[in-house]
């Protein structure tokens, strides 16, 4: 039998607290400072895993991003982080769990499956990296594969205002105004056989993508008003 990494899937009680008194610092920061409204929390799961897709404009997403739910979102994090067993504990805690840079992009598909299947949430940025402006960017293919893959929801976000924030590069952060718009859930029918088609992963992330700018544009009109 395999063994499962301990830093990829499961959670205790302990770290069910953590993660609860973290999020909720976090989340008041952004509510009294950068002024987080969020529109369409209805549409999130209370149960269940599933795929959170947002824009990705900058490195604030992330805690924007845990606004969404109460529950703890997963997400990627350099392995080297994992390297300092203090800091490692803390980034297991906070919901992420390690990939190695520069492996296979497989590699890292096969764990968030896993964190899936497991039953948790798991925040991928379809984007890739940040990028800037009111455009959605071509996407990866990466969130469409793993929902079809394990079936789960995908549920699409667009937030504004975080370049604005901090921009890549600065450890500066000013205090403007973010908006955070949650679209429907996206279904997700696992194809015959478990394997999914190129053309199917081609018309999710298609899919995907116009949800997103749509979210997004949204979420920028909100910025605006």
């Amino acid at each position: 039998m395999a063994v499962v990494d301990s830093r990829i899937v499961g959670q205790s009680k302990s770290t069910k607290i953590f993660y609860f008194c973290v999020r909720a610092l976090v989340v008041g920061i952004c509510r009294s400072y950068l002024r987080l409204r969020v529109v369409g929390l209805e549409n999130v799961p209370k149960s269940g895993a599933f795929v959170f897709a947002p824009t990705h404009r900058s490195t604030i997403d992330i805690p924007v991003a845990s606004a969404a739910t109460r529950r703890r979102l997963r997400f990627m994090g350099k392995d080297s982080i994992w390297k300092i067993k203090p800091i490692g504990k803390v980034m297991t805690a906070l919901g992420a769990f390690p990939v190695t840079r520069g492996s296979a992009d497989l590699e890292a598909l096969k764990r968030c499956i896993a964190v899936l299947q497991s039953g948790e949430p798991l925040v991928m940025f379809p984007e890739g990296t940040r990028h800037y402006g009111p455009e959605v960017q071509t996407l990866f293919d990466g969130a469409a594969y793993v929902a079809l893959k394990t079936g789960v929801p995908i549920i699409p976000a667009g937030i504004a205002g975080t370049e604005d924030v901090m921009r890549s590069g600065s450890k500066a952060i000013r205090f403007k105004k973010c908006r955070m718009v949650i679209g429907k859930p996206i279904a997700i029918a696992v194809p015959d056989g478990g394997r999914a088609s190129r053309e199917q992963i081609s018309n999710l992330t298609e899919q995907l993508q116009r949800e997103l700018q749509t979210l997004l544009d949204e979420a920028n009109r909100l910025i605006a008003n």
